[in-house]
């Protein structure tokens, strides 16, 4: 079968500009642009994805024969003038090294995408859950019924001790079979997918390659799946947008720059679409297994008309691609020799040389082609940066409205939120005729904190050791909150008790994170601690917090920035870590174990120190192996 053009519905409306390609197919909706800010695909795929200066005065000092001392000649007008030319021409001279450097990256960067390897798609495996262990579950249920309940009342104590140890193993085992069904949901789900994406479902298919597609220089879109093979439309940047200017040397043999001949222009321009071109095919063929054939169709603004119009296409095979050696820049060009019906807009002049103009395709006799072309509206610029300016950033990606926030499919239940979620276990756990205590929701306490000074230490009372609510608010930049559970020395045993973002629990549930909440401009990301259901080895929890490693921000970007812990009424406590600018990850608090006339304790250290160098240096500390 020769090539041709699926579109997974008739009629499908495509917009078109040098931001890129938009369509709609049926359920799905991919959006694509190309120019100053990269590429950009929105879909509705599920869970699952697969300068130096030369000047100054000279001093002339003489002695006359005669005289005792010397003096000083101010410089000239010429040596002024000749210093001033001289600091021109070195401006001149960086300002041109600047510019050979930025065209030399712009040119790698455009011509080696084709290099770059894609990891083959694979199941995906949903993790375990969080390991709850009896201790835990015992801290929660003690904490929630010996809330509220006055110290020196012994009586009601012992009493809500064994209400709690009456619920604990109910609410253990209840959230183990919770987060069992969840799991295994989640995996059905995962499964299903799985399946769907090998057997080339259309709409898996191509909302899962869109989704591979996202962060590419050049924008494609898949719009349809016949069989096993895909159907892409790829948006190419306009000849129009590259540099007029390229590096060279002069015949002395220093750098300069010197203008492009047309046919230099066309031959990097169709190298770019090249290198993108096998880029993006062999990215496809990574993200659907079931895919072995891929037809694609290249659109560009034609230099002559700034008409949108095809200028190439073809069908690609996932053994051509695979098969072939890419090693070079160069071997870009070899999508016009592997491919089956390849045609291309830049074709070979008599005496072999590539013509230094093209003209659309005749899209007729290609079924599917025509019609999206027909469907294309030209849109006008968005008046943004073209790659002739030089500082384009390619495969720059921002997805519109930023990145989702994601959510623990495994978020356990506070024991206050189980006991109102589940009345049967609370008439079985608890006579009808004891009062329940109303929860306090988590962060929230009950009278002000006491704020705490950097090296100040207290012990904490008895119901913080059952349950003590962390939160580490802030504003001006993303950070997040990381706790350590290390022995005497503070040092984690294993990576295990190194709790953060992709490992919320440790310690059977005894310490965990329980998300990130906006209010308004201030953003809190909470934790708890059970102290009382800590491991014996466990001598010291750190609570730490480090900036977003892709920012490079310090914490001296943090604004708000407040670490408040909660341990029940009238057991509260606040510090403001210190907004250095050198440090990027820093130990807020310390929790450890003592012993104070005797008995043993939990005390709170403040701390507010760090390391410049992030969360992989502050990790190291505490003993985690970081690769």
């Amino acid at each position: 079968m020769g090539f041709g053009f699926r579109v997974g519905v008739p009629g499908m409306s495509v917009r078109v500009s040098t931001r890129g390609v938009r369509t709609s197919v049926g359920p799905r909706a991919a959006r694509l642009s190309v120019g100053s800010g990269g590429a950009r695909v929105s879909s509705g795929l599920g869970p699952f994805y697969a300068s130096s200066s030369v000047g100054g005065n000279r001093r002339r000092t003489t002695t006359r024969r005669t005289a005792t001392r010397s003096r000083t000649v101010a410089p000239s007008a010429a040596q002024l003038d000749r210093a001033r030319r001289q600091a021109e021409r070195a401006q001149q001279q960086a300002e041109r090294d600047a510019a050979i450097a930025r065209l030399t990256e712009l040119r790698r960067e455009m011509t080696t995408v084709h290099l770059q390897s894609f990891p083959d798609a694979h199941a995906p495996v949903v993790p375990e859950t969080p390991q709850l262990g009896e201790p835990w579950a015992l801290a929660e249920a003690q904490a929630f019924h010996l809330r509220g309940v006055r110290r020196l009342a012994r009586a009601e104590r012992a009493a809500a001790r064994r209400r709690a140890e009456l619920d604990a193993p109910v609410y253990l085992a209840a959230e183990r079979a919770r987060l069992r069904d969840i799991r295994q949901q989640w995996q059905a789900d995962a499964d299903r997918w799985w399946r769907a994406l090998n057997a080339n479902d259309e709409d898996t298919v191509c909302e899962a390659v869109n989704t591979a597609f996202s962060d590419n220089p050049a924008a494609g879109c898949a719009v349809g799946v016949d069989g096993s093979v895909l159907s892409v439309v790829m948006r190419q940047q306009d000849l129009d947008s590259l540099p007029t200017q390229t590096p060279g040397t002069t015949p002395s043999g220093r750098p300069t720059l010197k203008n492009l001949t047309k046919r230099d222009r066309v031959l990097w321009w169709l190298t770019a679409m090249g290198s993108n071109i096998v880029a993006t095919l062999k990215e496809g063929f990574a993200t659907a297994p079931g895919i072995t054939a891929i037809d694609l169709a290249v659109l560009t603004r034609l230099p002559d008309t700034q008409r949108l119009g095809f200028v190439a296409y073809g069908r690609w095979t996932r053994r051509a691609i695979d098969t072939t050696p890419w090693r070079e820049p160069g071997d870009a060009l070899r999508f016009l020799d592997i491919g089956e019906d390849v045609v291309c807009s830049v074709t070979t002049t008599a005496s072999g040389n590539l013509s230094s103009t093209f003209r659309p395709l005749d899209t007729g006799r290609t079924p599917g082609l025509q019609d999206l072309l027909d469907h294309a509206q030209d849109q006008p610029d968005t008046g943004e940066g073209s790659l002739g300016d030089l500082d384009i950033e390619l495969g720059a990606n921002h997805p519109d409205g930023g990145p989702a926030a994601v959510t623990d499919p495994f978020l356990i239940r506070s024991f206050a939120e189980w006991k109102q979620a589940t009345p049967a276990a609370q008439a079985v756990a608890q006579p009808a005729a004891q009062p329940v205590a109303q929860p306090v929701a988590p962060g929230a306490p009950a009278d002000p904190p006491v704020p705490l000074v950097p090296g100040q230490t207290l012990v904490l009372p008895e119901e913080a050791c059952h349950t003590l609510s962390v939160a580490f608010a802030f504003a001006g930049a993303d950070a997040d909150l990381t706790l350590f559970l290390g022995g005497e020395d503070g040092r984690v045993s294993g990576d295990e008790d190194f709790v953060f973002y992709h490992q919320p629990s440790a310690a059977g549930g005894a310490a965990r994170l329980l998300g990130k909440h906006q209010d308004g401009p201030v953003v809190t990301e909470r934790a708890t601690v059970h102290l009382a259901a800590l491991p014996d080895l466990t001598r010291r929890v750190t609570i730490a917090v480090n900036m977003d490693v892709d920012t490079g921000l310090s914490c001296a970007s943090l604004t708000h920035a407040l670490l408040t812990l909660d341990g029940g009424p009238g057991a509260a406590w606040a510090f403001r870590p210190p907004a250095d600018p050198d440090i990027r990850a820093m130990a807020v608090a310390e929790l450890y174990r003592h012993v104070v006339e005797g008995r043993p304790v939990w005390k709170l250290r403040a701390i507010g120190q760090g390391w410049s160098e992030g969360l992989d240096a502050l990790a190291r500390a505490y003993g985690v192996d970081v690769e």
